[in-house]
């Protein structure tokens, strides 16, 4: 899926949508996010020595997960954070890297999904994460 596509499934929009593309392969969703280096979230963070918040790298977790609920997620729903664990970073992202992620549903009740996932950049491991979140009506 491309930018467009996933505007199909996410309610994100401009510098709030932090994939350039997703795909689904079985049970497992993959994202592909190139840091440019004009990111908003990298103004300030750090002068001198830009590194992709790690709020930053969780959001783009949780956008790769949910491109495995496609047809939970229709009009007027909205997924929301619910919670994050086990978060561990690994390795800085920076401004040239190609950040890769790798998420999972590891159960669901209701609205409620639980997940896990990871971020790399060729092939080392930045980010990995247990999180969930509910899919909300407006």
């Amino acid at each position: 899926m491309d930018r467009s596509e996933l505007m199909g499934i996410l309610p994100h929009r401009d510098a709030m949508l932090l994939l350039d593309s997703a795909t689904r392969e079985g049970g497992e969703a993959h994202g592909v996010y190139h840091v440019k280096g004009d990111e908003w979230f990298l103004q300030g963070h750090f002068p001198g020595n830009p590194v992709v918040p790690g709020v930053v790298l969780c959001e783009i977790l949780a956008q790769s997960v949910c491109v495995l609920l496609a047809g939970e997620m229709s009009e007027g729903k909205t997924p929301m954070y619910t919670g994050l664990d086990k978060v561990r970073f690994k390795s800085p992202v920076k401004p040239g890297d190609t950040f890769e992620t790798s998420c999972h549903i590891t159960r669901s009740k209701g609205p409620f999904y639980f997940a896990e996932g990871t971020g790399s950049v060729d092939g080392r491991l930045c980010i990995k994460a247990e999180f969930s979140f509910a899919i909300v009506g407006d």
